[in-house]
C-alpha cells in the first residue's frame, strides 16, 4: 500500500486535446458522408468487437471515464491518438464536454470493452470542421477501449470472496491490522502487491494512515477473510494519482486477505473448548505445569507445536518464564482442560516478532491441553474410594510389611503400570525406601481391603528427570487396594519372639547335644519357632535367605558352626553396645 498523503513529487499532466477534451460545440448539421449502405448516417454506428465476460457496470450519462482511442478518417488516415501522447482521456460523459457522437458511442460501455465508432459529421465537427485538423463534413472513425468508469455518487464497493466459518472478531476503527493485498486498476493493470515484498502490510485502520476507501473497505473483516474492494478515485489518490503507477482519477481494486487484527487495548481472550467434570483445583501463579499446545497465527498458519516434539512444554506459570499472555491464559485451568488462548502482540512478541515464523505485531492463538500441574508445596492427596465391610482395628504404619494392588497413571489418564500385569500384589515394607516417598505416605493408615486414590506430586515421585516410562515432572495418580499387612520388625532385626525367648536357648537349639550348632540345626530350630507361633521372621523376605543371614551373624568366627560363646540375642548385643558407649 501507499500512504494516504500525497507523494513527494507531483505527476505532470499534459494539456487535454482540444479535439475531444475541451467543450466542443458541434456547428452545423450537415448530412455528412454517406453510410455504408449508400445513404447519409443519421446516428453513431457502434461495433462492439471485444466484450469482456464480466461487466459489473456500464457507462451512464454523468459518469467519469478514462479511455484510450485512435481517431482516423474514412481513408484510414490518423488525425489523433491518446496512445501517441501516452495519456488517457479522463472526462465526464454526457455533459457536453465531448462531441455528441463520442458521448453517444461511450454509453453502455464496459471496462476493457473495445468499440469501433463511426461518427457522422453532424454528430462530430459538422460543416465547419476543426481548422488544420478536421475538414468540413468529415465522418470520423474511432477505436476506443474503456479502462475506468466511476461516478461522484459512488461508494466503496466490497465483495466478500471468502469468509472463514469461525470469526473471532471483526475489524473496527482504531484496530491494528496485518493483511496481504494485490492492487490493480479497474482494467486489471497491477500497480502494487504486498506478496512481492514477502510481508504483510501492517497499519491502523481509521486513523488516517490509509486512503479513505481502504479504511472503509477493511471494516467488518474477519481474520482469514478475502475481499475485493473497489475504491473510486475521490476516496483514493484523486486528481493527482500517485507517482508513475497510479494515474490521476483512477479507480483502484484491492484483493485483500486479512491475516490478523487486534487493538492496543486488547487483553488475553480465553475460550474453554473442553472442561473435564469434577474439576476441584485450578492452576494459580507459582504452579508448575505440563501442557501440550498448537500455536498458530490468526489466519491459521501453524508456527509451533509441542505434539511435533512428542513432549509436553513444562514450566512455572505466573513467574515470567513464558510470554505474559500465556502466563495469564494458563491460570485458572483444570487438569485435562482444553483451552484456546488468543494473545495480542503487546502481550506476546510485540512489534519485532521472533525468529522466522512469528512476524512482528502478530496475534498468537494457542490451543492448549493441560496434562497436569502441581505446586512445590503440594503433599500427597489421599481420597478413600471404599472401606472394608468388616471392622478395621489396625491400620498400616511405618515398618509394616504390606501387600497391595495398584494402577498407576498420569493425570490425563495415560496408564503407566499396574500390579495386575504381574499376577500378584506388590510387596513393600513401609518406611524402608523401597517405593517412592509419596506412595509410601499414601499407603500408611490403611485398612486391609481399603481402596484409595493417591495424587503424588513429582517431588514425592520421580522428580524432574522422571523414570523409565514416567515423564519428568509428572504428577502420578495411584489407585491402590491393600491386600494384607503384617507388623514389621524393629530396625536391624531379622527375627523376633512373640514372648520371651527360651531360657536355655543354646541347649534347645543344639538338637544333637554335641556343643555346637551347624546351619541345619539352626534352620530347623528357627522354622519350628515360626511354625509353632513363638516367633516370626522379617516379612517380605525369602525365609531361607533370612535364616542364612541370621546364622552368619551368630557364627562370629565364620567356622560354619555356632558355639555357646558366640550365640547372643540382638537385644543383649545392643545392651552391651550401650555399656561400651557409656
Amino acid at each position: 500500500m501507499f500512504p494516504a498523503g500525497p507523494p513527494s513529487y507531483s505527476l505532470l499532466r499534459l494539456p487535454l486535446l482540444q479535439l475531444l477534451l475541451l467543450v466542443v460545440q458541434a456547428v452545423g448539421r450537415g448530412l455528412g458522408r454517406a453510410s455504408p449502405a449508400g445513404g447519409p448516417l443519421e446516428d453513431v454506428v457502434i461495433e462492439r468487437y471485444h466484450i469482456p465476460r464480466a461487466c459489473p457496470r456500464e457507462v451512464q450519462m454523468g459518469d467519469f471515464v478514462r479511455y484510450h482511442y485512435n481517431g482516423t478518417f474514412e481513408d484510414g488516415k490518423k488525425f489523433d491518438s491518446s496512445y501517441d501522447r501516452n495519456t488517457l482521456v479522463a472526462i465526464v460523459v454526457g455533459v457536453g464536454r465531448l462531441i455528441t457522437g463520442m458521448d453517444r458511442g461511450l454509453m453502455g460501455m464496459c471496462v476493457n470493452e473495445r468499440r469501433r465508432l463511426i461518427v457522422p459529421p453532424h454528430l462530430g465537427y459538422g460543416s465547419i470542421g476543426l481548422a488544420g485538423l478536421i475538414p468540413p463534413d468529415a465522418t470520423l472513425y474511432f477505436d476506443v477501449v474503456l479502462l475506468d468508469v466511476w461516478n461522484k455518487e459512488d461508494t466503496v464497493q466490497v465483495s466478500i470472496l471468502l469468509r472463514p466459518p469461525h470469526c473471532p472478531r471483526m475489524v473496527q476503527d482504531g484496530d491494528f491490522v496485518r493483511y496481504h493485498y494485490n492492487g490493480t486498476l479497474l482494467d486489471g493493470t497491477s500497480f502494487d502487491t504486498s506478496y512481492s515484498r514477502g510481508g504483510t502490510y501492517d497499519t491502523y485502520v481509521g486513523s488516517g494512515w490509509l486512503i479513505k476507501g481502504m479504511d472503509q473497505g477493511l471494516l467488518g473483516m474477519c481474520p482469514g477473510e478475502r475481499r475485493k474492494i473497489i475504491i473510486p478515485p475521490f476516496l483514493a489518490y484523486g486528481e493527482k494519482g500517485y507517482g508513475t503507477v497510479i494515474p490521476p482519477q483512477a479507480s483502484l481494486v484491492f484483493h485483500a486477505l486479512l491475516i490478523d487484527v487486534h487493538n492496543p487495548k486488547d487483553t488475553v481472550q480465553l475460550e474453554t473448548l473442553e472442561l473435564p467434570p469434577g474439576c476441584v483445583r485450578r492452576a494459580v501463579a507459582g504452579d508448575f505445569m505440563r501442557y501440550h499446545y498448537n500455536g498458530s497465527l490468526m489466519d491459521g498458519t501453524l508456527f509451533d507445536s509441542s505434539y511435533s516434539r512428542n513432549h509436553t512444554y513444562n514450566t512455572y506459570i505466573g513467574q515470567g518464564y513464558i510470554i505474559p499472555g500465556m502466563d495469564q491464559g494458563l491460570q485458572g485451568t483444570c487438569v485435562g482442560e482444553r483451552r484456546r488462548i488468543t494473545i495480542p502482540p503487546h502481550l506476546a512478541y510485540g512489534e519485532n516478532g521472533t525468529g522466522d515464523k512469528i512476524p512482528g505485531s502478530a496475534v498468537l492463538i494457542f490451543n492448549v491441553h493441560v496434562i497436569d500441574f502441581h505446586n512445590p508445596a503440594d503433599v500427597v492427596e489421599i481420597k478413600t474410594l471404599s472401606q472394608p465391610s468388616e471392622t478395621c482395628n489396625e491400620t498400616t504404619k511405618l515398618g509394616d510389611f504390606v501387600r497391595y494392588h495398584y494402577n498407576c497413571s498420569l493425570l490425563d489418564g495415560t496408564q503407566l503400570f499396574t500390579s495386575h500385569d504381574y499376577g500378584a500384589p506388590q510387596e513393600a515394607t513401609l518406611g524402608a525406601n523401597k517405593v517412592i516417598e509419596g506412595l509410601d505416605t499414601g499407603l500408611q493408615g490403611m485398612c486391609v481391603g481399603e481402596r484409595r486414590q493417591l495424587i503424588v506430586p513429582p517431588h514425592l515421585a520421580h522428580g524432574e528427570n522422571g523414570a523409565r516410562g514416567v515423564p519428568g515432572s509428572a504428577v502420578l495418580r495411584f489407585e491402590v487396594e491393600l491386600v494384607s499387612r503384617e507388623d514389621g520388625l524393629p530396625t536391624g532385626y531379622l527375627f523376633v519372639w512373640h514372648e520371651d525367648p527360651p531360657a536355655n536357648l543354646f541347649e534347645d537349639m543344639d538338637l544333637n547335644k554335641d556343643g555346637e550348632v551347624p546351619p541345619e540345626e539352626f534352620s530347623t530350630f528357627i522354622k519350628a519357632q515360626v511354625s509353632e507361633g513363638k516367633g516370626r521372621l522379617m516379612p517380605g523376605q525369602d525365609p531361607e535367605k533370612t535364616i542364612g543371614d541370621m546364622f552368619q551373624n551368630q557364627d562370629r568366627n565364620q567356622d560354619g558352626k555356632i558355639t555357646v560363646e558366640e550365640l547372643k540375642l540382638k537385644s543383649d548385643e545392643d545392651q552391651e553396645r550401650v555399656h561400651e558407649e557409656l
